[in-house]
């Protein structure tokens, strides 16, 4: 099905489903968590996969517009991205030492959203929410 949308997507815009970028799909597609365009492109490469580094960056960006993927965060590491097709809607705890992304839900927090979005007579479409702290691991070595 992803395939399907992204072909209809390149379509609209004029451009073609690219042996590199049908490769890039298929594995973005598949992947569990978080991924970053580095570890992506050396993983494909790694598999002799015929592809360059700025065609991974640039299908990346097409996949966000299209709304398969979209950037979790920028760090000084890079952008991480994450499968959205198909997934369940959900907020995340980023790291700011070592870069782990916790991924959550919270019943509570949609509904005081939705609460407050009333009150204020406001129409949201979309949500992000990122809480920016220490994970469990970083706040132990500094203890």
């Amino acid at each position: 099905m992803e395939e399907k949308i992204f072909k209809k997507f390149l379509k609209d815009r004029g451009q073609r489903l690219t042996r590199e970028r049908a490769a890039i799909l298929r594995k973005t597609s598949s992947s569990q968590g978080h991924f970053d365009p580095e570890s992506l492109y050396l993983e494909m490469k790694k598999k002799s996969l015929k592809i360059s580094r700025a065609s991974v960056y640039r299908t990346l960006h097409i996949l966000c517009e299209c709304g398969l993927i979209e950037k979790v965060k920028k760090t000084e590491h890079g952008t991480i991205y994450e499968k959205t097709y198909g997934q369940g809607h959900h907020d995340h705890m980023l790291c700011l030492s070592c870069g782990e992304v916790i991924e959550f839900y919270s019943e509570d927090l949609e509904r005081l959203q939705k609460d407050l979005c009333k009150k204020y007579g406001f129409q949201w479409t979309n949500h992000t929410l990122e809480i920016q702290g220490y994970c469990k691991k970083c706040l132990k070595k500094t203890g």
